[in-house]
């Protein structure tokens, strides 16, 4: 049995750059017991600098530029949380992302790159686009693309990164007939050598890109560069790409700085020896080195080593920077200029390298070692291995009990109990998740949706409720920690619901489990799942698909960005919705059960059929891919034999209807005549609802078509 090590210290990485992509994967193959991990990004994704020149000249798409922050932090066993800091506060050792709670440290790294925003250039902020966060520019680029006709660019930055895009530019706009202008206050290129320099001069201007140098910008407009000589440049697409800038709120940290970047030192920390920084945002004050992905990248062992050395109180490494380092330099085509010792080659075979180069990088972060799962002893009881099945067991209502065996024990029900006090209609539910997503504030968030559902899905006003958790071993501080964020993210949801906490019980095991206790106000009569008429239509507020979703979350095979979506919509509140379905003549939220599960509770207490329309069913993003892929929630199968009668075509779409959802949508009987006004109303609220099918005469079944 594997021992069950309390955690006692929180290391916070701020953003995903490279360095700090790599210490993910190495902390996934050798984790430092003890330390809980954190990474914070503004997305589920970081684009690797390298190749977007590649990216922009058309040669690699969006996906492979970007590195899949969410599978990552998977596979490290950290937390992502989708963000951008504003604020380290080093007094109370807390970091601020706006929209949560703060977020304690230990110990803190800092990578969160630079930027090439001009904040101080009139005209910067509404008419251009910095080359840098790559993020929104890959975007912007993208979306011009589209609709180019003869354009004129503007590029700010007449160094290698402004030289290498206006080639991309030119090269992916060749049909386009393009004017691409490169702008510098100096000479283009000034920091490369006199032959490099020489060479790319030629391409460039091979490339038909008008070189215009010794001149400063001083306002950008919609449709024009400005310079100060008077002259006005026409440009439909600008970029800034001058420098190395950095991100201002890093001036407030309160450590030594060195014209805005963190200065370290050998060991790659602040003059606070609890904050290191690398990459592009930190200066090297032991030996100085320009803005290159070559450094950030060679950071990264001694990041590594030394993070766990301060955490664990080992000893500290010294970082060595190289001298000089082998410039790779993208020219439009596949084509690429090497640079190194003063010494200039280029050629195809030179970008067939780089490209190698950047395609093995990035391999490491999708081609990620599967971490051995533990073997059963020789001699076992019978039935365990059946027992365990071939996947571990899901999270969220992928770890209910299925809908057969609490259907012989219990026997069917609403969705919560209604109790009557005199003259007020009361309703109560209680719902407990087993953790699928190690950030508490999303995990408590959804939690206290998904424990809403069930009064809502009745139509009452929610009123109070029990906080009920089971932490895992951790620290009295790390207990303090976790227990604020729980209680922020649910108090979040509550507050929003005009409910409050009233009360709840702690203890600690072996993971995180957070369960509500909720009661709600009837103002009218509880809308159960007995009213269903034939000739209702039925309506879902919210798409399908958690399940699956959070099943390839798990197995490191769903797309980073699918799965925040996906996290999102489980956080989306139906106190709105559920007003909107007033009418409703019955009603239920699709949680555990599935769809097939939840609609066969509503035919079998209604006594009567459904027929729905699978292409009228809203999936997540990625879900359907993921559901024909194969993979399933570990609650499948049991939902598949608790749903009863349930005929349609074999296939993705139809097995979605058994994938159990967390904090899923409510299901609604409504009266025909209704149901498109209903639709509209509940899509202007921001519910993305659908109208999937109707009740019919007949005994309890369900035919999808």
């Amino acid at each position: 049995m594997t021992p069950d090590f309390p955690l006692t210290r929180d290391l916070v990485l701020i953003g995903g750059g490279h360095t700090h992509a790599l210490i993910l994967r190495k902390w996934g193959m050798h984790p430092l017991v003890g330390v809980r991990v954190t990474v914070i990004n503004p997305g589920p994704t970081a684009p690797y600098s390298g190749m977007l020149p590649g990216f922009v000249a058309g040669h690699y798409t969006r996906e492979e530029l970007d590195i899949d922050l969410v599978q990552l932090a998977q596979f490290a066993n950290a937390r992502l949380i989708n963000g951008a800091v504003t604020e380290i506060d080093r007094s109370s050792k807390t970091i601020t992302v706006p929209g949560r709670p703060p977020i304690a440290y230990d110990v803190a790294s800092v990578d969160v790159g630079i930027t090439s925003a001009m904040p101080n250039l009139p005209g910067f902020a509404e008419n251009a686009v910095p080359a840098k966060p790559l993020g929104k520019f890959a975007t912007r680029w993208t979306q011009f693309c589209k609709a180019a006709q003869a354009p004129h660019i503007a590029i700010i930055g007449g160094g290698v990164a402004g030289a290498e895009l206006s080639m991309a530019m030119a090269y992916a706009l060749r049909d386009c007939a393009p004017q691409v202008q490169l702008i510098d206050r100096g000479d283009v290129l000034s920091d490369l050598g006199a032959t490099a320099q020489r060479k790319m001069l030629v391409t460039l201007a091979a490339k038909g890109v008008k070189l215009i140098e010794n001149a400063e910008v001083t306002e950008i407009g919609a449709d024009h560069v400005k310079l100060g000589d008077g002259r006005t440049v026409r440009s439909d697409f600008t970029v800034g790409a001058a420098g190395a800038k950095p991100h201002g709120w890093m001036a407030n940290i309160g450590v030594e700085m060195h014209e805005g970047f963190i200065a370290v030192g050998a060991y790659l920390q602040s003059s606070d020896p609890a904050i290191f920084a690398v990459g592009d945002c930190a200066h090297l004050t032991h030996a100085p080195r320009t803005k290159a992905g070559v450094y950030a990248v060679r950071e990264a062992p001694i990041l590594f080593d030394n993070l766990r050395a301060v955490l664990s109180g080992g000893t500290l490494q010294r970082y060595h920077p190289q001298k000089d380092y082998l410039k790779l330099i993208s020219q439009g085509g596949k084509v690429a200029l090497a640079e190194r010792f003063g010494t200039a080659l280029s050629g195809a075979l030179l970008w067939r390298w780089k490209d190698q180069i950047d395609r093995k990088f990035m391999r490491q972060f999708t081609d990620l070692p599967v971490m051995p799962v533990p073997e059963l002893p020789v001699t076992h009881a019978l039935g365990l291995q059946e027992a365990l099945g071939d996947k571990p067991m899901c999270g969220g209502c992928g770890a209910k009990v299925g809908r057969g065996a609490l259907l012989d024990i219990v026997g069917p029900g609403d969705d919560a109990g209604v109790l009557k006090t005199g003259e007020v209609t009361q309703v109560i539910s209680t719902d407990h998740l087993r953790t699928f997503v190690d950030d508490p504030v999303v995990m408590a968030r959804i939690a206290a949706v998904h424990a809403l559902g069930d009064i809502w899905a009745m139509g009452a006003r929610p009123q109070a409720a029990t906080l009920n958790l089971i932490l895992p071993r951790m620290s009295s501080e790390l207990q303090r920690r976790t227990l604020a964020e729980i209680h922020w993210g649910a108090g979040s949801v509550l507050q929003e619901a005009d409910c409050r906490i009233v009360g709840g019980h702690t203890s600690l095991g072996s993971e995180l489990t957070i369960g509500l206790t909720v009661t709600g106000i009837c103002d009218t009569g509880p809308i159960t799942l007995a009213g269903a008429r034939p000739g209702d239509a039925l309506l879902l507020t919210k798409p399908l698909g958690s399940g699956v979703m959070m099943a390839a979350a798990m197995a490191m095979q769903a797309n980073g960005a699918d799965v925040i979506a996906a996290l999102e919509l489980m956080q989306q509140g139906q106190g709105e919705a559920s007003a909107i379905l007033s009418d409703a003549t019955a009603m239920t939220d699709v949680t555990g059960f599935g769809l097939a599960g939840h609609l066969a509770g509503m035919c079998a207490a209604s006594d009567v059929a459904a027929k729905i329309t699978l292409d009228h069913i809203p999936i997540m993003s990625g879900a359907f891919e993921l559901a024909r892929a194969g993979i399933r929630s570990s609650l499948f199968t049991d939902n598949v034999n608790g749903a009863g009668e349930v005929l349609g075509p074999a296939g993705a779409a139809f097995d979605l209807l058994f994938d159990p959802q967390t904090a899923g949508g409510l299901l609604a009987a409504v009266p025909n005549g209704n149901a498109d006004a209903i639709v509209c109303a509940l899509r202007n609220a921001g519910y993305p609802a659908a109208r999937i099918g109707e009740i019919c005469e007949g005994a309890p079944a369900i035919t999808a078509s």
